[in-house]
């Protein structure tokens, strides 16, 4: 019997949360260091998904073709991509351009306050 994730919650979180997790981090820093769109963080993540899919299912017996599971796994895959996109361009944005903008929270900038 297998449950919505694949083969086993744990497997899931295992694969998916950790391991290609933090490849998918890695994927949103350098799509967004060579200043390119989201859009190709979350096709990546597609890639990582499928992934975790055959991973899940050579290694720990779950099923191959679990639409639920690798839907689970892109949408996981694709927040975590996305949130480092996000806060790197952020820092980028603010090391590249440090006499036009500042820090604005975690995921943004703002303009910098002129000097009267």
């Amino acid at each position: 019997m297998t449950s919505l994730f694949g083969s086993s919650l744990g497997v899931f979180v295992g694969l998916a949360g950790l391991l290609f997790g933090l490849a998918a981090f890695l994927t949103g820093q350098a799509i967004a260091d060579t200043w390119r769109p989201v859009g190709q963080a979350v096709a990546s993540a597609l890639g990582l998904a499928l992934a975790v899919r055959f991973l899940d299912f050579s290694l720990f017996g779950g099923p191959l073709l679990s639409l639920p599971a690798f839907l689970m796994a892109w949408a996981w895959l694709s927040a975590v991509a996305w949130f480092a996109w996000r806060v790197t361009l952020a820092h980028n944005m603010v090391r590249q351009y440090p006499w036009l903008y500042e820090l604005a929270g975690p995921f943004g900038w703002k303009p910098r306050k002129k000097a009267s």
